[in-house]
């Protein structure tokens, strides 16, 4: 058995290996590469290498506008409902195309940012969405110096939503969360982009009918979300497949694969959301062979 002493030694190495893992990596001289898929929060660059590589921004998210399946249908739903710009009844396919409009501008003004070399932060750090594309996550910094998920935002063509972590220099997670409301909160004001359309007098109601929908479905399908048998590894796990987890949305899904990694149960507890029950409940789903 270890003395208590060496014991310390070993976690302390085992930290400090964590933290060298999640360190950002500064690239510069980064292209962004035309493709007919690509979003304004997520896209293709090519590195200085020629090396490509697909990037999932931190902390903005850009209204869908390639809607492919009902996972890509029912987020399109939330997004639109988010920004209050569902429309009337029996006015949803005018809605729709106005809120795809606007995910196509998004990816306008992305190419259009990117137009010359520019420079990433990045840990390689997993973004798989539906877990069909392999994407990182990724802080873009255009040959402005502009944070480009900060422009999202400012200019109204994202929400401030989604994973986030401390930046490269020494922004944290929490105040970077707080940054990106507070533009969200300034481009709705003004408003910029997709804000120029909300309607004011509905958004409470369609979000509230968002919350309803999401509390309906969590307690149609209860604990029976994955199939029997069937365990995921918080570490490695899509966004859509840890939604899939018992009493986990889209924002806890997104705040565990910011906080990644977890070497036991115990360690999604620094979760926001996540108490003794809820830990309970995903014990049976979840397993840990792959955190670093």
């Amino acid at each position: 058995m270890l003395c208590p002493v060496r014991r310390l030694a070993l976690l302390f190495l085992a930290f400090l290996a964590s933290a060298a893992a999640q360190e950002l990596k500064e690239i510069r001289g980064c292209r962004h590469v035309p493709t007919d898929w690509a979003d304004g929060d997520s896209f293709q660059i090519a590195m200085p290498d020629g090396k490509a590589l697909t990037v999932r921004l931190y902390g903005a998210d850009c209204i869908e506008w390639h809607v492919t399946d009902e996972s890509d249908a029912r987020r399109l739903r939330e997004q639109r409902r988010y920004f209050g710009i569902s429309g009337p009844a029996g006015k949803s396919a005018e809605s729709i195309r106005q809120a795809k409009d606007f995910g196509k501008a998004a990816a306008e003004e992305t190419a259009r940012a990117l137009a010359k070399p520019f420079t990433i932060h990045t840990t390689f750090a997993d973004a798989r969405g539906d877990g069909k594309y392999q994407r990182v996550y990724a802080f873009v910094t255009t040959a402005e110096g502009e944070d480009l998920s900060a422009r999202l935002v400012k200019l109204g063509l994202a929400r401030a939503f989604g994973v986030y972590r401390a930046t490269a220099d020494g922004v944290s997670k929490e105040e970077l969360e707080e940054r990106f409301d507070d533009l969200e909160l300034q481009a709705a004001r003004l408003g910029k982009g997709i804000w120029a359309k909300t309607d004011w007098n509905a958004l409470p109601d369609e979000r509230r009918a968002q919350r309803e929908e999401e509390a309906e479905l969590a307690e149609a399908q209860g604990a029976a979300k994955l199939p029997a048998g069937v365990k995921i590894d918080p570490n490695t796990a899509a966004r859509d497949e840890l939604m899939r987890l018992p009493g986990i949305g889209e924002k806890t899904a997104n705040l565990i694969i910011g906080g990644r990694p977890y070497r036991t149960l115990a360690d999604l507890d620094r979760i926001d959301g996540i108490g003794e029950a809820t830990l309970k409940r995903l014990k049976p789903f979840l397993v840990f062979n792959k955190a670093p």
